[in-house]
């Protein structure tokens, strides 16, 4: 049966589901007086953000049209987006002919938006190897139509004369080299931002992490593509010209907020177009047991007027993060370049075949 891959190349070797007890946890939105929530401290006397956390969900990154000025969802639309998700996971679940033809393709009747886009029929075999996420994200027990928390769910438009985006690294239709390719591709970082920052989820799988803490660092291990990101506490930012993958970040603790704050963002890890004058300010927030709120704000003065940002709330994971067994020169990435050039060499004839002979006439 012919399916569509999110990635050619790499073998996740561990899909761990996560615990969706944000809701349980957060309190009512209108619950009169709760004690606010304290967060534990660990052996430095930081508030304890260490654990393994996952942030899947059925909330889109920029709100979807039908939805469009609301942030906050109604119970029953939340109800029935979680009922679509379940039925999708059964639908995908459904076994296959094994007599099918090759082009076979599954006919699920509830297929949602990002998979629409990858092609439809997403996930190599079966729906079992996704895990996506299955509920809408809450943010204190809010139900989010988007983790953009901009008035319209979308990121704000550019300023006039804001340079283009780079088409450094790849995309559909760019096979000249191995360095052409996405980053997620060549499995150097994960596609859809997992490691950040802004960190979001691909809605794929993977969504998963892990933090480390010590007296003067906060480590922050992505499941996806097997990322570390380190952040320096009380340090200044580097001044010798090098941008490292996911960027130059370093934190400080305000009350229990971890504050990180990143810039000298590579090119190639480019956010909607900037990154040269990019800064981002993440705040991490133990805001209960099963709860992690982070927020973000991006800020480029060439690229937009003002900064903006978005929140979400990460939960728990049960268990822990496996090796995601992904590196560049698999397989996969020699056959995409071989087949381009067997197309360029198959064009190439077809054009000299079609040419009129040296000395003759054209008709």
């Amino acid at each position: 049966m012919k399916r569509a891959a999110i990635l050619a190349l790499g073998t996740a070797l561990g899909l761990m589901p996560f615990t969706y007890a944000a809701a349980a946890d957060a309190p009512a939105a209108k619950a009169g007086k709760t004690a606010p929530y304290k967060a534990p401290r660990n052996a430095f006397g930081q508030p304890d953000l260490s654990g393994y956390w996952s942030n899947a969900t059925l909330t889109p990154m920029a709100r979807r049209a039908e939805h469009r000025d609301r942030l906050v969802l109604t119970e029953d639309e939340v109800k029935k987006m979680e009922a679509n998700a379940e039925r999708e996971v059964e639908e995908g679940n459904e076994p296959t002919d094994p007599d099918a033809p090759a082009e076979h393709r599954a006919t699920p009747t509830v297929v949602r938006p990002e998979f629409a886009a990858a092609g439809g029929d997403v996930g190599g075999y079966n729906r079992g190897w996704l895990d996506p996420g299955n509920h809408v994200m809450r943010v204190n027990g809010e139900p989010r139509s988007s983790l953009l928390t901009t008035p319209n769910g979308l990121p704000p438009p550019r300023k006039a004369g804001a340079p283009a985006p780079p088409r450094f690294g790849g995309g559909m239709g760019a096979f000249d080299s191995y360095e052409t390719r996405s980053l997620g591709e060549r499995c150097i970082l994960s596609f859809g931002r997992n490691s950040g920052p802004p960190m979001f989820p691909n809605g794929f799988y993977n969504n998963n992490y892990q933090v480390l803490q010590t007296a003067d660092t906060v480590v922050i291990q992505v499941e996806m593509i097997h990322d570390t990101r380190v952040v320096r506490l009380n340090a200044q930012h580097r001044t010798d010209g090098v941008r490292p993958y996911m960027g130059d970040s370093i934190g400080r603790w305000e009350g229990d907020t971890l504050v990180v704050e990143t810039v000298n963002i590579p090119q190639a890890q480019q956010f909607m177009g900037a990154w040269k004058d990019l800064k981002v300010t993440e705040r991490f927030t133990r805001v209960g047991k099963h709860r992690l709120h982070y927020a973000f704000q991006v800020e480029d003065p060439t690229v937009w007027d003002k900064p903006w940002g978005g929140e979400y709330e990460f939960s728990p994971l049960e268990g822990m993060i496996y090796e995601y067994a992904c590196h560049e020169g698999n397989y996969a990435l020699p056959g995409i370049l071989a087949g381009a050039r067997v197309e360029e060499a198959e064009k190439a004839a077809a054009a000299s075949a079609a040419k009129p002979p040296a000395g003759a006439s054209a008709p």
